[in-house]
């Protein structure tokens, strides 16, 4: 029986079971995979800690050279965590069955959106909204 509680536009099925199956099973392999580099990249962020962005042999490119790459890692970590975040929530919003409901306005989001893009929080509309400010 297809899941019908979840929101879609007027001109698309309601989701079907095998459609809900799949969104979760790629936010999950998605989840498993941000938590594994995050974990790496903490390991790595810590590797370049401790080797010290300051320390004896350490020329100014060395020390410039490691803040650049200590900074990437972090951004990498960051970006990550967003990721993860927004995985995560996704996987929330099918369990509480609001999966596909525009955080915004309350409409649709849009299988095909959600489709391709299983993160989305917002439909089109909004989503083009937000980006114009």
């Amino acid at each position: 029986m297809p899941k019908t509680t979840l929101l879609v536009r007027s001109d698309e099925d309601p989701w079907s079971d095998a459609e809900l199956a799949e969104v979760k099973t790629e936010l999950e392999a998605d989840r498993d995979r941000l938590r594994t580099e995050l974990e790496q990249t903490a390991r790595d962020l810590q590797d370049i800690l401790d080797d010290g962005v300051e320390g004896a042999g350490n020329d100014q490119a060395d020390v410039g050279s490691k803040g650049l790459e200590r900074d990437a890692e972090m951004s990498l970590a960051a970006n990550q965590r967003e990721l993860l975040y927004q995985t995560e929530k996704a996987l929330d919003r099918l369990a509480d069955d609001t999966y596909g409901q525009c955080e915004s306005c309350g409409e649709a989001i849009g299988k095909n959106r959600l489709m391709a893009f299983p993160r989305a929080t917002l439909c089109i509309t909004c989503k083009q909204r937000e980006e114009r400010r």
